[in-house]
């Protein structure tokens, strides 16, 4: 137990959802996992352990933003010994190739956090597993949904003042969405030698204002969360 998660060790599968809506988790887990059962209810912060076809899958929900889904990464790492994290999450579109309902394969994260400035007089940059990344692309492309693999840019800021305009020549150089967890996510993999990835679908658009009502939001979830659970079977 930590002062965040009251599960016991191996409560928790080696492959681990992560979604930050506590809701959201309990929805994956009531939705999707058989045989589901609440692992951790620390804070509100849904934790869920079942099978997916056969395989023991758990979903953990982390918080909105980089500090607090590091936390519960860390944990789930450090403590638990996960193996495999995969996020799965929405994000805002930057650049006009990146519709509403496309889902965005995360391969690398830019960020504007400085969570990772003590590490060295570098700018890390954090990376995706190529494993799991690679059998979520050919998932992808096998059901015929539109995917960007891109870099994303990890963001501390929900309500920027400008817009798209905030984060710059990014959108010309790869980053063509934003969210708020997948760098300290792909930071924290790397350190335990564990696989990540994130999974996002493009529900709001940054350069158009667009976005999807929330019955149109649940059926684009449903097909990223089905990914994300697949792709768990082939490692």
């Amino acid at each position: 137990m930590t002062p965040h998660n009251e599960a016991k060790l191996g409560d928790y599968a080696d492959t681990v959802l992560l979604p930050g809506d506590p809701l959201r988790a309990k929805w994956i887990a009531e939705t999707f996992l058989q045989d589901a059962k609440q692992v951790n209810g620390v804070r509100g912060c849904l934790g869920f352990t079942g099978t997916w076809q056969g395989k023991s899958i758990s979903v953990q929900a982390t918080g909105m933003g980089q500090p607090s889904a590091a936390i519960y990464v860390h944990e789930l790492l450090d403590v638990y010994k996960v193996k495999n994290l995969i996020r799965v999450g929405t994000c805002g579109g930057l650049h006009e190739s990146v519709k509403v309902r496309d889902v965005v394969i995360a391969m690398s994260a830019a960020t504007d956090s400085t969570m990772n400035a003590r590490f060295a007089p570098f700018n890390y940059a954090p990376f995706a597993d190529y494993k799991l990344l690679s059998k979520a692309v050919d998932l992808a492309d096998q059901r015929g949904f539109t995917t960007h693999v891109a870099s994303v840019v990890s963001s501390d800021i929900f309500y920027v003042p400008d817009g798209a305009k905030s984060y710059g020549d990014l959108p010309n150089h790869g980053v063509l969405a934003v969210e708020m967890e997948a760098a300290a996510l792909y930071t924290l993999a790397k350190r335990f030698d564990a696989r990540a990835l994130a999974i996002c679908t493009m529900t709001d658009c940054l350069i158009t204002g667009e976005q999807i009502d929330a019955g149109e939001r649940q059926t684009s979830l449903e097909e990223m969360v089905t990914l994300a659970l697949d792709t768990s079977l082939k490692i």
